[in-house]
């Protein structure tokens, strides 16, 4: 697959990072592994949840805030570029895989750094939730996202999301629309992988709406590894195995990468499978401990504007807002979805990745 990190400008130096866990940083020479001062107990609890203060909060245009994303990383730097160009405010990132992400905010637990955390599983999401990390707010154009990407308390927005599909080697499989049970079948033998979804925040909660949404998810789980299911490594590994040949058919493909990798000319294919699949919001959350609270609340507000939704939708995911459609992939309309009851799917979700990467052992 063919990638690009690139670098842009947003007021001063940004050192963009690639999805390897190292640091990037947007407007300041420190690196968000140095740990900045917490914000006095009375700042990190702040908790607004009106459109008077998100107007406040764009308004301060000076300083900072710190974002941790995943990727793809050129989204990550186009938005933090828009935003200091539109508010002044300086964008330190750190960007990496929902799991890199996650221990990276462990480490940083007794000294908090960051702002605002944007994952790419909402099971995640809904732990941080969970655990009293995030506060709650309501962002600017709340009322234009899309139903149930917003939490009931107003604590993780879904800015955009991905779903998982089938992902195939044309020059091996020049058509393919086999349902999720029927790649078990002895002709995919050998053939078959999936990414780590220890790694892969949407893969794993695809395996979660899976085992959860249908009665024998976990027998086409267990299926698939029987048949030789292989497991390269997170999502940029797993797609790279079926691109290169290595492997012919990706299952639970993130989609944004195939369609990224399809206009690039990578001999590939992608499908929604007729049983459903999940679209994962990827939840952007404002920090309870963020030593910027106001910028915070800027970077969230900004997520949700005409600009920056357009950047989500050129960068092949898809849009949280209903008014935003996508010109070069599917729409959410027209992707079959599992059954998705998140209630259901966090408390399993962990232990199916953990039990997906023993099977294929």
């Amino acid at each position: 697959m063919k990638r690009a990190a690139a670098l842009l400008a947003a007021g001063c130096m940004t050192v963009s990072l690639a999805a390897c866990g190292s640091t990037a940083t947007s407007g300041s020479s420190s690196t968000a592994s140095e740990s900045a001062p917490a914000s006095s107990s009375e700042a990190a609890s702040e908790s607004t949840t009106t459109s008077e203060a998100s107007s406040e909060a764009t308004a301060t245009g000076s300083g900072k805030v710190t974002v941790y994303m995943p990727s793809p990383a050129g989204l990550a730097d186009k938005l933090a570029a828009a935003f200091t160009e539109e508010t002044g405010i300086q964008v330190e990132q750190f960007q990496g895989t929902t799991g890199e992400i996650l221990a990276r905010l462990e480490t940083e637990e007794a000294n908090p750094v960051a702002d605002v955390v944007i994952l790419a599983s909402w099971s995640d999401g809904l732990s941080m939730k969970a655990d009293d990390k995030i506060v709650s707010y309501t962002p600017a154009n709340a009322d234009k996202i899309q139903p149930g990407w917003i939490d009931d308390d107003s604590m993780l927005f879904g800015y955009s999301a991905s779903a998982v599909g089938v992902i195939y080697n044309t020059t091996i499989y020049p058509e393919l629309n086999a349902d999720w049970a029927d790649l078990a079948d002895s002709q995919y033998a050998d053939d078959i992988a999936i990414p780590d979804p220890e790694k892969s925040g949407a893969c794993k909660d695809f395996l979660a709406g899976l085992v959860t949404g249908l009665d024998n998810g976990e027998e086409i789980m267990q299926s698939w590894a029987d048949n030789g299911l292989t497991v390269p490594g997170a999502n940029a590994a797993a797609l790279e195995a079926v691109t290169t040949g290595e492997k012919g058919i990706l299952i639970a493909g993130v989609d944004y990468n195939a369609y990224s990798s399809i206009d690039d000319g990578e001999p590939i294919n992608i499908y929604y499978p007729a049983s459903g699949t999940v679209i994962n919001p990827r939840p952007a959350m404002i920090m309870k401990t963020a030593p910027d609270m106001d910028n915070a609340k800027a970077f969230v507000d900004f997520l949700f504007s005409d600009e920056a939704q357009q950047l989500v939708a050129d960068a092949y995911l898809l849009p949280g807002r209903t008014d935003i459609q996508c010109s070069n992939r599917t729409n959410v309309a027209d992707i079959p979805q599992l059954p998705t009851d998140w209630d259901a799917m966090v408390p399993v979700a962990d232990e199916t990745a953990a039990k997906l990467n023993e099977i294929c052992q």
